[in-house]
């Protein structure tokens, strides 16, 4: 058997069914596919190779998977600390976007996002923010795997005019992506807040149609609850309930004001939860109930948020910070294992973007989406178990080679598609322009 290149890590977390941990197995790829995972003798055996990758002391996980993110808000990363989310929202962010955000604002936030995703192991994201062909071209343009959102608000912007604006916008995107190997559109509705009921019943039928799914910030403040019971006669869940949004489909970020009966819901529609467990913590609104919807079997992945309110795009230290929460929040030390958070991190947030096929796990015949960090520091040993060391130990800086459907975009720690030098006087150059008076 041929293959384009075999890889030798000491360690294997495939994100199987039975959550194992391989020593001494190999991965073989052909055609940016997983070609054989099997043990290392026999790979050695029975496969020739162009190229090999020994990689002693590393464990190789699947690419991670950032499930909710605004990658140009990279830009705003520091620009306001400190502040619950509506007066973040209202006093900074949304004044700084009228102003600045413009095509080239997007191009470097997100090559920005894209370089500090890619050094951290994440191989796919996805990404609500205007102007999304930008950001959809600054992924392709790298080599990264995308869901970029089809942006939609009531109010006019710089990007469009209106909600059917926004639409038409979002329509022709996908258009033009149909077919890529590595960018899939969906709808990004931005909040119920911020949609009125018309353009989510149209955002409901078409993304029926394009069988794609739906990201939205939902149940994210006890504030944005309440301020739908006043408007609305209704909780924000049941509100999109009654519009036909709640399905599979449904990718819900935040949801952290969550009573039984809609956790309940939630599992019976099938739709899918990103928790987002450090800016929730930083804007200080409120604490997803993991475990809870876990148990009544949400599928649950993880998401960074935008670097204005978390500071970083890291999802390795997503994954600590939401098992540590987890078990604070449901109050046993059982709540979250490690393999449950890298689980989140990996094929559930493939589950939740519809792409669970496609990557998520180390398995024959699906995308080659790798990533391998070397554990020899001081902070991971001795190792008993590589998957305790890689969620509660391991730090982005370990990770050392990063492969997006075969495609080797990270070599010993440096970017191999983009210019990382450029990117980040890119983004230097734009602290001036942002800075508060």
């Amino acid at each position: 058997m041929h293959a384009d290149f075999l890889i030798f890590p000491q360690w294997l977390l495939p994100v199987d069914a039975q959550d194992r941990e391989l020593r001494d197995h190999a991965v073989a790829v052909a055609d940016g596919r997983i070609l054989a995972v099997l043990p290392a003798p026999e790979a050695r055996r029975s496969i020739t190779a162009a190229r090999v990758h020994e990689l002693p002391g590393h464990v190789l996980i699947p690419g991670l998977v950032n499930a909710h993110t605004h990658a140009a808000m990279t830009l705003m990363r520091g620009l306001a600390d400190d502040l619950p989310l509506m007066t973040w929202l209202h006093d900074y962010i949304w004044p700084t976007e009228t102003r600045r955000v413009d095509p080239r604002f997007v191009g470097d936030g997100s090559r920005l996002a894209v370089l500090e995703m890619l050094r951290g192991g994440v191989t796919c994201f996805n990404d609500m923010y205007f102007y999304p062909e930008v950001t959809a071209q600054v992924a392709a343009d790298a080599g990264m795997r995308a869901l970029i959102g089809m942006i939609v608000v009531d109010l006019p912007t710089g990007y469009a005019d209106g909600a059917d604006a926004y639409i038409a916008k979002g329509l022709a995107l996908h258009a033009h992506y149909r077919g890529h190997p590595l960018i899939r559109i969906g709808f990004a509705p931005h909040s119920p807040y911020a949609v009125s009921d018309a353009p989510l019943e149209r955002i409901r039928t078409l993304a029926d149609e394009l069988e794609v799914p739906v990201h939205i910030h939902l149940h994210e403040t006890r504030d944005e609850v309440v301020a739908s019971l006043r408007d609305h006669g209704a909780r924000p869940l049941a509100r999109l309930e009654a519009l036909g949004l709640v399905g599979p489909g449904l990718v819900a970020a935040h949801m952290t004001q969550l009573d039984d009966a809609e956790i309940e819901r939630l599992a019976a529609a099938g739709a899918h939860v990103v928790h987002c467990p450090e800016s929730n913590l930083k804007l200080a609104s409120g604490f997803c109930p993991v475990a809870r919807l876990l148990a009544a079997g949400v599928n649950v992945a993880l998401g960074t948020d935008g670097a204005a309110s978390n500071n970083d795009l890291d999802l390795l230290a997503e994954m600590r910070t939401a098992a540590l929460l987890a078990k604070g929040v449901a109050g046993s030390a059982a709540a979250l294992p490690a393999a449950a958070a890298l689980r989140m991190a990996t094929l559930n947030g493939a589950h939740a973007l519809g792409l669970e096929r496609e990557i998520g796990s180390i398995e024959p015949g699906k995308a080659a989406d790798l990533v391998a960090l070397d554990l020899r520091d001081a902070n991971t040993q001795p190792l008993y178990r590589a998957v305790s060391h890689l969620v509660y130990a391991a730090g982005r800086h370990q990770v050392r080679q990063v492969w997006v459907q075969g495609r080797q975009v990270i070599r010993d720690g440096a970017p191999t598609s983009l210019d990382q030098d450029a990117v980040i006087a890119a983004a230097q150059g734009w602290a001036q322009r942002l800075a508060p008076a």
